[in-house]
């Protein structure tokens, strides 16, 4: 007969769950918004912070600033700020999901409050953790514009994105921990969990490559101009190289790691079925990639690439927190509901 106490936690469990996805689903269409912003060169569409152009709502054309604004917004950017109107609010609705997923997350810190009366109380504190990181990002926005989108800043806020994305993505998994949903041994589950991590370290050694690559494109912006962007690829150096062809030891690395996972016996499992679906994602990413080199960087397809990558790393995380399930997701009391 289930009591009072476990229907509570129950509710409490799938609120909680329902917006730590929703909270992750946010954070990466803020992520795809941030590609956006990159690949249109909009990062500057608002010169000052927290404001935009001195206003809350941006203008829609140049007649609604001062007559002097390149004056009063251009000092920091040796005077070449231009009134923009597309630009400016690609930027500002960049800023705006950068808000509701401070919103978003700051919800998932107060769902988490009933889990301190249980014996989970870990999952209230990276809750905290998230909300924190999350205040530390809007802080370091702040700085990519103050510092005139500084590739350094802009490398490092992407970083601290995906940093979040793990916290949520942890809490998400560790909420609907049921145990048992791999059949491994002992054995087993040390390779999976080596592997695992050499695939992720090479992932993320991936998208550091891939910030190189868009700093270097950011360069030949600023000699090119966005108008020739056939161009771009020419003018890249080794780091271009070699982030294309370190693109086969990623997907080699990601193969064998889901070959051994399916053979394990686990291809109906989480675990097997997220794994199949990173394989397709890389693919796409690698898809996006071959269409920037050899079709002049269409706009569309940087934000796409950028968001693949990120969305593969973070399904990753989640095959390899299942993969050690018993190590990592210490879920006590669990209702009968719960799934991953």
């Amino acid at each position: 007969m289930t009591s009072l106490n476990q229907i509570i936690d129950s509710k409490a469990n799938r609120r909680f769950r329902r917006l730590a996805l929703n909270t992750v689903i946010t954070l990466y269409f803020l992520i795809i918004a941030g590609g956006v912003v990159r690949s249109t060169g909009a990062g500057m569409g608002c010169p000052d912070w927290p404001k935009c152009f001195g206003r809350w709502v941006p203008p829609t054309e140049a007649s609604q600033l001062p007559a002097n604004y390149k004056e009063i917004y251009g000092a920091r950017l040796k005077g070449e700020v231009e009134f923009n109107p597309v630009k400016t609010w690609i930027e500002y609705v960049n800023r705006l999901l950068g808000a509701f997923t401070g919103v978003m997350i700051f919800l998932t810190l107060l769902a988490s409050i009933p889990f301190l009366k249980t014996g989970n109380k870990q999952i209230f504190y990276f809750s905290l953790a998230a909300f924190v990181l999350t205040g530390f990002q809007g802080w370091l926005g702040a700085k990519v514009v103050s510092f005139e989108l500084m590739p350094v800043v802009v490398t490092l806020h992407m970083l601290l994105a995906i940093v979040i994305v793990f916290v949520l993505l942890y809490l998400y998994t560790w909420s609907g921990y049921a145990g048992n949903v791999l059949k491994l041994n002992a054995g087993s589950e040390n390779v999976l969990n080596g592997i695992g991590l050499v695939v992720m370290a090479l992932s993320l050694f991936q998208i550091l490559l891939g910030t190189q690559v868009r700093e270097a494109i950011d360069e030949v912006v600023v000699k090119l101009g966005y108008q020739a962007r056939a161009e771009w690829i020419d003018e890249l150096g080794l780091n271009f190289y070699i982030h294309r062809s370190f693109s086969i030891v990623v997907f080699v690395a990601n193969v064998f790691w889901s070959n051994k996972i399916l053979k394990s016996g686990n291809r109906d499992t989480v675990a097997g079925k997220i794994a199949r679906v990173c394989l397709w994602i890389l693919i796409l990413e690698i898809a996006t990639g071959i269409l920037m080199a050899y079709f002049g960087v269409p706009s569309f397809a940087q934000p796409m690439h950028l968001t693949f990558a990120i969305l593969l790393i973070g399904l990753q995380f989640v095959v390899w927190l299942v993969v050690n399930g018993k190590r990592y997701l210490k879920y006590k009391e669990v209702p009968q509901f719960n799934r991953v």
